[in-house]
């Protein structure tokens, strides 16, 4: 009876690999092609100018920065819309950027993790990563202590893009792997 117990064990296990894996290849498949690998070259719905902003409402999502669900990210105005997939702005925020810009362009969330410490030194949470800049990877990330605190010397070249815990929190809940990053002027 026990040798039936663990083949009958060992019967579900493949099973059940097997039917992630299955799972693991479909999501992949579903996935666009231009979104499957990190690419610094921006989309042709996307503009690589800096996109038009509403000079009566400079928190409002910029013109050109894509088509549904996205994170919206513009490096000269340290600003992040999270979009829904029917286009509306779910949360914006200001955000603090390393010292390794990515390029305007369209990319996806490519991990995450939980807590770490980042390359400055400084514990964080919620870290969602989208490319890698001449080995520097950029993502955003909320300090887990003060987030006014100095970085450590020499983390110039550090690609985490900060966060408050707050919006650190509604990143993490939105943007899963897969999601696309759209990051303009």
């Amino acid at each position: 009876m026990a040798g039936t117990s663990s083949g009958i064990v060992a019967g579900l296990t493949a099973v059940a690999v097997g039917t992630v894996g299955l799972l693991a290849y479909q999501a992949h498949a579903d996935v666009p092609a231009s979104l499957r690998a990190p690419s610094a070259s921006a989309s042709p719905s996307v503009a690589v100018t800096k996109a038009p902003r509403d000079r009566r409402h400079p928190t409002a999502l910029p013109a050109n920065s894509g088509k549904g669900e996205r994170v919206v990210y513009s490096v000269d105005d340290d600003r992040v819309w999270l979009v829904d997939d029917h286009g509306r702005v779910r949360r914006t925020f200001g955000v603090h950027p390393g010292g390794v810009d990515p390029a305007p362009g369209s990319y996806w969330v490519t991990s995450r993790s939980n807590a770490i410490t980042g390359s400055d030194g400084l514990p964080v949470e919620h870290v969602v990563r989208f490319t890698t800049v001449d080995g520097v990877t950029i993502g955003f990330s909320a300090a887990t202590r003060n987030e006014n605190e100095p970085a450590e010397p020499g983390s110039s070249r550090t690609g985490g893009i900060r966060e408050t815990r707050p919006d650190g929190n509604a990143m993490w809940q939105f943007a899963t792997i897969g999601v696309p990053v759209v990051v303009i002027r």
